[in-house]
């Protein structure tokens, strides 16, 4: 925003942070958080302490600021749940959705920061990632919640521990009882807390990088949610009419156990067995770009295949009690023209479930593309520059909430029967 849009909005602006700031145990962390929040909202092409104070005027005091968002002591969540409280009534969400996201460093002394993979640079890359929960409905979506991903390399109790990254966990401030896990632990953390605070959406969604494991399959669906998850064309299934077998008992020994009779193949195996017959075309929303959708732009369309499933794995079978495997959706998107589909969703919504609700929940995800973009482009999600664990989850925090605020801003000013992005 323009200095002259923020004039127009900063009453709106001292207001929200009023409520989303209150837990603020001092006056002075109350002040300098709204000024923080009005130096990530103001046009600048870093959003980093010391050009945000340069463009505040008489309020930017770098030292104020710099201390506020690296060692002031305040608890990020108590923020975060007043943003969560305030976008759930705004956005009436229909699902959570759990990704993560990288933050390319040049350096190796911030906390976290290793050589990773990350989707932000399409590689294994020296950074640090952040996991993310998202209220998100059709038209809007926010980030509510966020964790430092830990690699191996700084857990001193890893086997891949590296010497130098561990020393530097007291200089980065990162708490003696964080170690390494998988991201879809976070995440389900993440979870947890978000429910603590009263937020109750029945549907998570995720990427394949969640979504391949069965780990946090069945902890969405132990949390009493149902999930619609990418996975890999090469996790393992059996059709949803195979039947377990068992041979004949002998009358000695521990009698047979049922098996299925057949391998289970890969998702994209059963998918092209079922063939491009079975696709049939939808229509989920529409884009960004000029076309014939009912606000004149393009509709998002392709072909799907849905096939009832029974996925296989040993952490499945751990999870099942008796021999049937359960039964799930797979989901597959196999445009026209392409020699083979291109893209898989698992999901545990009930069998009558139609299959353009399945595609338009599974396409859900593309909401959290668009809030990493927008916080990352223009509020600065990437621009912090401090080193320590604390100093990492405040910033996100308060760019959380000033993307907030412009998505409050946004639904307030669009059409009532327009969808905004």
């Amino acid at each position: 925003m323009t200095p002259d849009e923020i004039a127009v909005v900063r009453g709106e602006l001292e207001a929200f942070a009023a409520e989303v700031f209150e837990p603020f145990a001092r006056k002075d962390q109350r002040r300098w958080g709204q000024v923080y929040l009005r130096g990530l909202l103001t046009d600048g092409r870093r959003k980093s302490v010391e050009p945000m104070a340069a463009r505040l005027g008489e309020d930017g005091n770098r030292q104020a600021l710099a201390n506020f968002v690296t060692t002031s002591p305040w608890d990020p969540a108590h923020v975060r749940a007043r943003v969560a409280w305030r976008m759930e009534a705004a956005i009436r969400p229909s699902a959570l959705i759990f990704d993560d996201t990288g933050f390319l460093k040049d350096g190796t002394a911030s906390a976290c920061v290793s050589r990773q993979y990350t989707g932000t640079a399409g590689k294994v890359t020296n950074c640090q990632v952040g996991v993310s929960l998202h209220l998100a409905s059709d038209h809007a979506s926010a980030a509510v919640n966020w964790r430092l991903f830990l690699p191996e390399t700084w857990d001193p109790h890893s086997p891949k521990a590296d010497p130098d990254k561990a020393a530097r966990r007291t200089a980065c401030q990162i708490p003696e009882d964080v170690g390494h896990v998988e991201k879809w632990q976070p995440a389900l953390d993440m979870l947890d807390e978000t429910r603590s605070w009263g937020i109750e959406v029945p549907l998570a969604v995720a990427d394949a990088g969640y979504g391949d494991a069965a780990a946090f399959r069945h902890g969405v669906q132990a949390r009493g949610l149902n999930y619609v998850v990418g996975i890999s064309s090469t996790l393992s299934a059996q059709p949803a009419g195979a039947v377990p077998v068992a041979v004949p008992y002998s009358g000695t020994g521990r009698p047979p156990v049922a098996k299925y009779p057949d391998k289970p193949r890969s998702v994209k195996e059963l998918v092209v067995a079922a063939g491009r017959k079975a696709a049939r075309g939808v229509q989920w929303r529409e884009g960004s770009r000029p076309g014939t959708g009912r606000s004149g732009r393009k509709r998002m369309y392709s072909r799907f295949v849905a096939l009832r499933i029974r996925p296989t794995g040993r952490e499945v079978r751990q999870a099942t009690d008796g021999p049937e495997l359960p039964e799930c959706w797979l989901l597959a998107e196999w445009p026209a023209g392409e020699p083979e589909p291109v893209q898989f969703w698992l999901s545990d919504l009930p069998s009558g479930m139609p299959v353009t609700t399945l595609v338009r929940l599974a396409k859900l995800r593309w909401r959290i593309e668009h809030d990493y973009r927008e916080m990352k482009q223009a509020l600065g999600l990437a621009h912090f520059e401090g080193r320590t664990w604390g100093g990492r989850h405040h910033h996100v925090t308060l760019v959380s909430v000033a993307h907030a605020f412009c998505t409050l801003q946004r639904l307030a000013q669009a059409p009532k029967d327009a969808a905004p992005a």
